[in-house]
């Protein structure tokens, strides 16, 4: 039985619409309000003041027919778990893989995915990271326009099903990290704001910011994440746009209250639960004070993700200077990403037009805490069409791209498909039911993305039902032709990460890099081995030592003190 009981500061009056049956609800102080207890499975609801429309529980854990239907009690007991031995992984040496359940298989639910989990394992993942999976309105989204934020998205499969993914995960050895949204809520379907003052007087990039100031709130979110710890045994929390939470409490403004993430870094990492808990920020900050321990004044994130490093890869390998990449593509800006992790580090960033960031300290951070990607769910799907690296370079750079991931001193993470450079596009989709909604999402996305310099004449509208279809994986592409050879390529590459402790050596200082701008070849030095770059289209002899190759994307001939590289082409050598 499970005893109902909602904040509600700002009701005067609370009923409990429970199996049909209405009922008072008792205030109780505090703005708290309670209820009577009811068994799991019992449909519920409540009518807000003088409403006759009951709407659903702020915490509901189950919502089968809905952000607009009842809430079903959840027994989070129930359910038969087989992971009693599960130690968890650690982050330092993790491989990541990064998918949206609705789209990486054509079920688009979690025992699909479950199905595929192998193929994750054969090539060398640790870490499932998985778009937010709470609910939202419609059927098919991207995520991010969550409103319940304890209830797991029904389409997906449910509490239950997030539940045996996640045990399916542990069976095979891989880790969970779950994405989180806390820096908004999404547009339709939030009936916060009926219980209680959610939301502050000011807006972020998405929305109305929420009021972490009020304890009940903060607690609403902490409790969120302690909950999927714990009640789903996910290992790691990857928490999204934190710069957008308490922007007033960004570095380097001073910390006149307690930011939130240092509260949840201190509950979270004070759990015993016999396994790691990873807690990973999405952070435009460039700042370290992000990663630095609560102890020492930082907010106490585990990890971050390190978009420089993206920016770096992506506009060496497509050209691209345009928008955010206006001042990424040359090889001493990868130099600078490679050993110091981010390129704005204090320094002038021209698409912000001001300094930005802080400098790392290189010599005790290490480069597993910054999360690093050729492609990503925003860097593909924030584009105009959705389109992915193959379709913006050639075939060589792609895999110039992949060997320089997957030997950084960095926490590499992959976006679905990029191991068989998948052909399918990954646009912006939404499937919002009111005309209103659907129509201002469409023009906010051409004005973002006109802002971005893409041409939004190619722009598919997010709630046309293609905009999804098209962005299912096709699994079938994966064991033919150039997908086949460059799945392969990565499998390679993750297997040689793991087996040489030089391709994942986390120091920053220790990375030293060699190159000529003018003819555009590299050298990264990893220990006791080279990662070696040809990016001009002609063969050229790259100055390095060679006695042994452990691997090469395309022709690769020593000779003396010299390797002679196809164009667009790498190797890793000894």
């Amino acid at each position: 039985m499970t005893a109902v009981r909602v904040w509600a500061p700002i009701v005067s009056r609370l009923r409990l619409v429970a199996d049909g049956t209405e009922r008072p609800m008792d205030a109780v102080g505090n703005g708290w309000w309670q209820g009577p207890e009811l068994a799991p499975g019992t449909d519920y609801g409540f009518l807000v003041d003088d409403d006759e429309q009951p709407v659903p529980d702020p915490r509901s854990r189950w919502q089968p027919e809905g952000v607009h239907g009842l809430s079903r009690v959840y027994d989070q007991s129930a359910f038969t778990w087989h992971d009693g031995d599960w130690q968890g992984r650690p982050f330092d040496d993790a491989v990541v893989y990064e998918l949206h359940i609705g789209t990486f298989t054509l079920g688009a639910t979690f025992d699909s995915a479950i199905e595929r989990l192998d193929h994750l394992v054969d090539l060398g993942i640790t870490h499932v990271e998985v778009l937010p999976v709470n609910d939202f309105n419609g059927v098919w989204n991207w995520g991010y326009d969550g409103v319940a934020w304890y209830a797991v998205h029904e389409t997906y499969g449910g509490p239950d099903g997030f539940k045996r993914f996640v045990d399916a995960c542990h069976a095979r050895g891989l880790s969970v990290v779950l994405d989180v949204v806390y820096n908004h809520l999404g547009p339709s379907g939030n009936y916060l704001p009926k219980f209680m003052p959610i939301f502050k007087q000011e807006r972020n990039t998405w929305g109305d910011l929420v009021d972490f100031d009020a304890p009940p709130i903060r607690d609403l979110v902490l409790d969120n994440a302690l909950m999927w710890i714990e009640d789903f045994h996910v290992d790691a929390l990857r928490l999204d746009a934190v710069h957008a939470l308490q922007p007033e409490l960004n570095p380097p403004a001073p910390q006149t209250k307690r930011h939130i993430l240092a509260e949840l870094s201190d509950r979270v990492h004070a759990l015993e639960l016999g396994r790691p808990v990873t807690l990973i920020a999405e952070s435009d900050l460039n700042d370290a004070a992000v990663i630095t321990p609560t102890a020492e004044g930082g907010w106490g994130m585990d990890a971050q993700w390190d978009d420089d490093v993206h920016h770096a890869l992506h506009s060496l390998v497509t050209g691209e200077t345009q928008g955010y990449y206006c001042d990424f593509g040359s090889l001493p800006v990868l130099e600078k990403v490679m050993t110091h992790a981010f390129l704005h580090d204090g320094t002038y960033s021209t698409f912000r037009g001001r300094d930005h960031g802080a400098p790392v300290d290189r010599e005790h951070i290490p480069g597993w805490r910054f999360v690093v990607t050729l492609q990503n769910h925003d860097q593909v799907g924030n584009r105009a069409v959705g389109d992915r690296l193959p379709e913006l370079t050639t075939p060589g750079l792609v895999k110039v791209g992949a060997v320089l991931l997957l030997t950084s001193p960095f926490t590499p993470m992959l976006w679905m498909g990029e191991e068989w450079a998948a052909s399918t596009r990954w646009p912006f989709f939404t499937s919002h039911p009111e005309p209103e909604l659907a129509e201002a999402t469409g023009k906010g996305r051409v004005e973002e993305f006109g802002q971005h310099g893409w041409d939004v004449s190619r722009m598919i509208d997010p709630q046309d039902p293609a905009a999804y279809r098209e962005a299912i994986l096709d699994w079938d592409e994966a064991r033919s032709g150039e997908h086949a050879t460059v799945l392969r390529l990565y499998r390679d590459l993750i297997h040689l990460r793991h087996e040489h402790e030089a391709l994942r050596d986390p120091r920053l200082a220790a990375v030293r890099v060699e190159y000529d701008e003018h003819k555009r070849w590299v050298v990264i030095h990893r220990g006791d081995l080279r990662v070696v770059a040809n990016l001009a289209a002609e063969a050229q002899e790259v100055p390095v030592a060679v006695d042994r190759i452990l691997l090469s994307t395309d022709s690769a001939e020593p000779s003396g003190q010299t390797l002679k590289l196809a164009g667009e082409s790498a190797a890793i050598v000894g």
